[in-house]
């Protein structure tokens, strides 16, 4: 592990944990997502102002990196799967509540970026269902009914999962949290206690998420982009020679694998979407991009105040004062882009779509076969394992491309 942090070195174990990950070793992937969370620290969309935003987005790189909302959170899924499939479902929980801290904390804001008002109703932040459901299992194998059931409601409010439908019936007769959602599973019917079947838990994580490229815009699209966020007058760039802001964009990945498929025991078994993490991705980036933009123009502002400021000493020269005030605009402003590039920076490794299903079966050996599937071709794997009466087996697929 590390003995030096510097600005990258949070990132840099996010990769490897995602590469150690879909290695299959599960433990020291646990090991360097949870060194890399203590050191992050969140870009808190919904409270940072442009000014705050455009300080980080635009400080060349040369800041330690923040991870956005859908990092954070999806980073404690994926280390609660990690102890999962080692089989610690101490460990597991442990994330769990890690997660739930995160899940509160973003759930505090609504889609907007603006505090909840009192009084209203909850907000659920998308990327939490992948962690929700997770969490929810691993509750339900440790007896704790009735966090199982608060897990579960969080994540059948994201989106609905058919795979929790036996297990919410079923805890409903151990717990008595009810929600709407809780609800319309249980379909005004009462169910007796059951024991909890032998089943395989699958997660497949394919693709992943775009990537950041520093791009230009013209001037005018910008303006009627981010307007809300400028702060200066935008008038001094009409004498500007920097005609097109600079910002990071996000860009596809070139991902080879799309979707998946599951067979268990040679019958195929439906898979749910856990998270589209890349979704999230782009919706987010959407959310914080007039931001960006506007904290781009509100530095080219300055850049043009500080050329009109050269342009004005040197045209005070007594011979060829506009040529020699020209040149000393252009270089002050072309100074001051060549220091002033976009950070591009996030979690390259980070899947794009993660898949989830859960298949109750007999106790003894079973067969298991996930063909990952996309423009890229296809992968197959095969799993061969047993299953404990009562207990479970969790097999994860992470294809990272």
């Amino acid at each position: 592990m590390p003995t030096k942090w510097k600005k990258d070195t949070a990132l840099a174990l996010l990769e490897r944990g995602m590469i150690l990950h879909a290695s299959g070793a599960y433990k020291l992937s646990a090991r360097d997502l949870s060194v890399a969370e203590k050191q992050l620290e969140l870009l808190d969309i919904a409270r940072d102002g442009a000014g705050q935003l455009g300080k980080y987005v635009f400080s060349d790189s040369s800041t330690k990196y923040k991870a956005p909302p859908s990092e954070k959170l999806v980073l404690n899924a994926y280390n609660l799967l990690n102890y999962l499939l080692q089989g610690d479902l101490s460990g597991a929980r442990v994330e769990a509540k890690r997660f739930t801290v995160m899940h509160e904390y973003l759930t505090s804001y609504d889609q907007r970026g603006r505090p909840r008002a009192e009084g209203e109703a909850d907000v659920v932040h998308p990327h939490g269902a992948f962690g929700s459901w997770l969490a929810g299992f691993v509750f339900e194998r440790l007896g704790e009914h009735e966090s199982a059931l608060r897990y579960y409601d969080e994540a059948l409010q994201a989106r609905p999962f058919a795979s929790l439908v036996g297990p919410v019936q079923r805890l409903s007769a151990l717990a008595g949290y009810r929600s709407p959602r809780i609800d319309a599973v249980l379909g005004g019917m009462s169910y007796e206690t059951a024991q909890a079947p032998s089943e395989v838990l699958v997660v497949v994580s394919v693709g992943r998420v775009p990537l950041k490229e520093a791009r230009h815009m013209p001037i005018g699209a910008a303006i009627g982009l981010a307007h809300a966020y400028i702060t200066g007058d935008s008038r001094v760039l009409e004498r500007s020679a920097l005609k097109m802001v600079v910002y990071p964009e996000l860009v596809p990945s070139g991902s080879a694998f799309e979707t998946a498929e599951l067979r268990v025991d040679g019958q195929p078994v439906g898979l749910e979407i856990a998270s589209d993490i890349q979704t999230e991705v782009i919706d987010e980036y959407e959310q914080m991009k007039p931001k960006i933009i506007g904290a781009a123009i509100s530095r080219l502002i300055v850049r043009a105040a500080v050329a009109e400021g050269a342009r004005a000493a040197g045209n005070s020269a007594k011979e060829g004062g506009a040529i020699i005030g020209l040149f000393a605009a252009l270089a002050a402003e072309g100074a001051l882009l060549a220091a002033d590039r976009p950070d591009t920076r996030s979690w390259t490794l980070l899947p794009g779509l993660v898949l989830v299903a859960r298949v109750p079966v007999q106790p003894g050996p079973h067969a298991a076969t996930v063909v990952a599937s996309g423009r890229g071709g296809s992968e197959t794997r095969n799993y061969s394992f047993d299953v404990p009466a009562g207990g479970f087996v969790v097999l994860d697929v992470t294809t990272l491309r």
